[in-house]
């Protein structure tokens, strides 16, 4: 048991080492800055007028579900290049199983298409 317990304390050291750094990192700037605000500071940033609105007001949901629609393609794109690749050495089975997955992506994207997400108005 006592070989156990000190084959594992380089990973115990290891950590406590970890743990405590983030916790300096994430302290210390508190510790250490010096809070000057002028107007330059406060001034918009890049944009050249001021904001309008709240910065927290809700997207439409037209949006999320272009997002999802790009990753569904993202995803296809990512997994058929090295399945195309392998398709020779790895048979049927890994045939079926990206059909199987582009089933799936099929279904994600006839969802997007019943919900409206390609008729931007």
């Amino acid at each position: 048991m006592e070989s156990v317990v000190s084959s594992y304390f380089p990973v115990l050291v290891f950590l406590a080492i970890a743990c405590g750094l983030s916790f300096i990192m994430l302290v210390a700037p508190f510790l250490l800055v010096k809070l000057r605000p002028d107007a330059e500071k406060l001034s918009p940033y890049e944009c050249g007028f001021e904001p309008f609105g709240d910065a927290r007001g809700q997207f439409d949901v037209r949006f999320y579900l272009v997002a999802i629609l790009f990753i569904i393609f993202d995803l296809e794109i990512a997994f058929l290049f090295p399945w195309a690749i392998a398709l020779g050495k790895i048979g049927m089975v890994g045939f079926w199983s990206m059909m199987v997955f582009l089933g799936v992506l099929t279904v994600g994207f006839m969802y997007e298409w019943k919900k409206g997400a390609l008729d931007w108005e």
